[in-house]
């Protein structure tokens, strides 16, 4: 039975600068990711050896319909296309993608030759759905003007928000990642008060304290991100968003990026900003900011990228004597059950204090 492995790097130090590229794979281009997977880590110790003080890093998810192509079933058990969520007044959007390239440095050509040399690898077999050149903003604040991120744990808590565990053995150490591109509209948001909008992201915007709960609306932010049990226990995911933007196109936002070991956690609170808790109550800051995009990805361990068969193997002995749940995906885009609900079941795993 394999150990578990080498976690990929989904908790580096916060950077400075990023890619997120988010390719889709041509009919017969499996052949081609396959040969890349396990040289992904050669290639970023190539490129980083150049500025090894700049921390370089790259973290690679795989696509459900990917690993159907590469790998048949069984899927690990969280991974599934992104399902959109239509609400009353917003929406949050299913879109292509196949795999997740998250490249960080405190350097952005750093990154950019990281990503040339996987895209070249990959040249004639697949194409960019989508590319953003995030960078941090002052003290590591969005273009909203508010710190991101506040809320993300840090240390042994980290490690138990974004890790699988023993309910999917065969792929213990891997997380799931959850992306979206939200574009703002900046003149909107400029034009309310200081007031209104810590009270729609629930802190203060130059302190970066959250709001008391008696001023904290239950429409802001804050309010929303927040998930817990009945008993108590609080879930987390570990975000690593960052500012990207253009003067000439007049596009500015903020990139989405959510880590954790439930994607069922990640998956909640999207349903809470964009169908509402309760349905209808919707996040207020969604008044401002777009989800142009959607996806959702499975990050194997390091080990699985080098060699895929001794985990393939335990997850199909796994399976046989333990059959998921029928998984429904439907197409790409489909949203949540009549219910309202997404089905994600139990968050009891990643709980943290």
């Amino acid at each position: 039975m394999p150990q578990q492995g080498q976690p990929q790097d989904v908790l580096a130090p916060p950077a400075t600068a990023a890619i997120f590229l988010v390719v889709t794979v041509r009919p017969g281009g499996e052949d081609a990711v396959r040969g890349l997977l396990p040289d992904i880590a050669g290639l970023t110790r190539a490129v980083g050896f150049r500025s090894p003080e700049d921390g370089l890093s790259c973290v690679t998810g795989l696509g459900a319909h990917l690993w159907d192509r590469l790998y048949g079933p069984p899927r690990p058990r969280g991974l599934h296309p992104f399902r959109a969520l239509a609400g009353a007044v917003h929406t949050a959007v299913s879109t292509p993608g196949d795999l997740l390239f998250h490249l960080r440095a405190r350097r952005p050509d750093l990154c950019f030759e990281l990503a040339r040399q996987l895209m070249s690898r990959l040249a004639g077999h697949a194409d960019v759905a989508d590319e953003v050149h995030g960078f941090r903003y002052f003290d590591e604040r969005d273009l909203l003007g508010f710190v991101d991120g506040t809320e993300s744990p840090s240390g042994p808590d980290a490690v138990a928000a974004v890790r699988v565990g023993g309910e999917d053995p065969a792929f213990t150490g891997a997380s799931y990642v959850v992306v979206q591109k939200y574009v703002h509209d900046m003149r909107g948001w400029n034009a309310l008060p200081v007031e209104a909008q810590e009270l729609a992201m629930g802190r203060e915007k130059l302190s970066d304290i959250e709001l008391p709960d008696e001023r904290k609306p239950s429409n802001s932010h804050v309010a929303l991100n927040t998930i817990v049990d009945a008993d108590g226990t609080q879930h987390q995911i570990v975000r690593d968003n960052m500012p990207f933007g253009s003067i000439g196109a007049d596009e500015f936002g903020t990139y989405f990026i959510g880590y954790a070991g439930d994607v069922g956690v990640i998956e909640t609170m999207l349903e809470k900003m964009f169908i509402g808790d309760p349905p209808g109550n919707h996040d207020r800051i969604l008044d401002f900011s777009t989800a142009v995009t959607g996806g959702l990805f499975f990050v194997p361990t390091a080990d699985f990228l080098d060699d895929p068969s001794p985990r393939l193997a335990l997850a199909s002995a796994a399976t046989a004597a333990d059959p998921p749940p029928t998984s429904d995906d439907g197409p790409p885009d489909d949203g949540p059950s009549g219910d309202g609900s997404l089905g994600i079941g139990s968050l009891r795993r990643n709980g943290t204090s």
